[in-house]
């Protein structure tokens, strides 16, 4: 299995960390998810020149994994797997906007620069959030806390299935680039010749997997309804949680904190 597969099939690990007993844990899956759209939603309110802003967002990812004792190297690395898409959406943000935004005595940094790195950041943050939601939570609970703010059943289904069952066409995927590797001794990668026929072989056994699994769970009782289970009810300290939370990226958003800082520190200074 080439290195990409192998670290989409690791994605599983979350499903471990999710498994894990701390105060974060505990909070209710509800208020949870709320959480993280608030924080998704103030992230992506910031401008695209507004990259100081943005910087104390990054306690609230690092505070969660601290508490939840969640390793951040391996959340880090499945981060890093979505950054090329990142890059790609701001990479001719210098070449366009050229105007200078930023002058220091050695270097002068245009707008498309800053634009460049705030929406890097701005996918980093809001990949990273998505991530410790799942590894905090587990799959399961979050479809079950989207069930109780009513989101449409069929969505909900296929964001399960989907999440479940991605490992298994990363295995098909393997065992296809196995096989193609095995009939070319001596070759590095696939000859881009040939990626058109692997890609639809790949498709025709998703396919022919797909209809398998679905039969089992036809065999299982499945009528398309996905039962999560109950949820404990919702305690003060969840209400507090998601309060808390909410309110510090109401103030990072409507207040330049590093901005302050810095005013306050050549106050100090003089």
């Amino acid at each position: 299995m080439s290195n990409p597969a192998e670290s989409l099939y690791n994605i599983r690990i979350l499903d471990e960390f999710a498994d894990k007993k701390s105060i974060i844990h505990d909070v209710h899956p509800l208020m949870k998810v709320l959480t993280t759209g608030a924080y998704l939603l103030v992230t992506v309110s910031f401008s695209n020149y507004e990259l100081s802003g943005m910087l104390p967002l990054i306690f609230y990812p690092v505070i969660i994994m601290t508490l939840a004792d969640i390793p951040m190297v391996p959340v880090f690395k499945r981060v890093l797997l979505a950054l090329p898409l990142i890059i790609g959406i701001g990479l001719f943000n210098p070449i366009y906007d050229k105007s200078p935004m930023l002058v220091l005595p050695w270097i002068t940094i245009s707008g498309g620069w800053v634009s460049f790195f705030a929406i890097l950041i701005k996918g980093f943050l809001t990949i990273l959030a998505a991530l410790i939601l799942i590894a905090t939570t587990g799959m399961t609970r979050i479809a079950s806390a989207l069930r109780t703010i009513r989101i449409p059943g069929v969505f909900i289904i296929q964001l399960l299935l989907t999440y479940r069952y991605i490992a298994v066409l990363v295995e098909e995927a393997g065992r296809v680039v196995r096989a193609y590797s095995l009939r070319s001794a001596g070759e590095k990668g696939i000859k881009f010749r040939d990626w058109g026929s692997l890609t639809g072989h790949l498709l025709i056994r998703s396919i022919e997997r797909a209809q398998r699994v679905y039969r089992s769970m036809c065999c299982r009782g499945f009528t398309g309804e996905y039962h999560t289970g109950r949820e404990k009810g919702i305690g003060i300290g969840d209400i507090l949680y998601f309060a808390g939370w909410s309110l510090s990226f109401v103030i990072i958003r409507y207040f330049n904190i590093p901005e302050m800082i810095g005013w306050v520190m050549m106050g100090v200074r003089r």
